[in-house]
């Protein structure tokens, strides 16, 4: 029987068909984030603004689930393998997203799929040897990272410059560009970091016996 972290966590996968679903339905969307149609919070999409706050929900999750996993003295064995899966889900599907319509580079989207492949090998390893890898502090630190990135681009897909102060100055122009880059760059560094990180310390998987 499901308990309730283990539900929220499934509900995060959910969440991630309905962004898909969202954005497969809009075909209009330009990458050209700084354009103004109305007033605030008018969104210049409606598929991107409803697929950005499911994206938006998806993420307040993972944090729920976990906390309430630890407090309530929840975690199971199934929570700590689907967890960071939900995540690696959410994640992939934003960052190819964001690739696909000119706004992320398309390398980084590479070496994010690829760090969470490697890690779910490892994983699968782990659980063959009767061993659990739970995700561990750095990993959602750059799970964190990454999210951050993925919503203040799709803020600017969905909002274009119709935002209240300031949100406005956090998102569009030269400051939402800086801040941009700058999570941009914590993700790719943070997605290699905790990547080697998961080698090194499972590296006794992969010994030959």
């Amino acid at each position: 029987m499901l308990n309730l972290p283990n539900t929220i966590t499934l509900s995060r996968i959910i969440l991630v068909i309905v962004y898909t679903v969202a954005l497969a339905i809009d075909g209009s969307i330009s990458p050209h984030i700084n354009e103004v149609t109305g007033g605030w919070f008018q969104p210049i999409s409606t598929t991107a603004c409803v697929a950005l706050w499911a994206f938006v929900i998806a993420a307040i999750t993972d944090f729920f689930d976990g906390y309430l996993a630890r407090k309530y003295n929840l975690v199971t064995n199934f929570g700590k393998l689907i967890d960071p899966l939900a995540d690696k889900i959410l994640v992939s599907a934003a960052f190819i997203y964001l690739a696909a319509v000119g706004v992320c580079p398309f390398w980084v989207v590479i070496l994010i799929i690829f760090r969470e492949f490697l890690v779910t090998g490892l994983r699968q390893l782990a659980v063959a040897q009767g061993q659990v890898i739970a995700a561990d502090r750095l990993g959602k630190w750059k799970t964190t990272a990454q999210l951050t990135y993925c919503i203040a681009c799709m803020v600017q897909l969905a909002y274009g410059g119709n935002l209240i102060e300031p949100l406005r100055t956090l998102s569009i122009g030269v400051c939402g560009s800086v801040f941009r880059e700058i999570m941009l760059w914590t993700s790719v560094v943070l997605t290699l970091w905790s990547g080697i990180n998961y080698c090194y310390h499972g590296r006794h998987l992969l010994r030959v016996k």
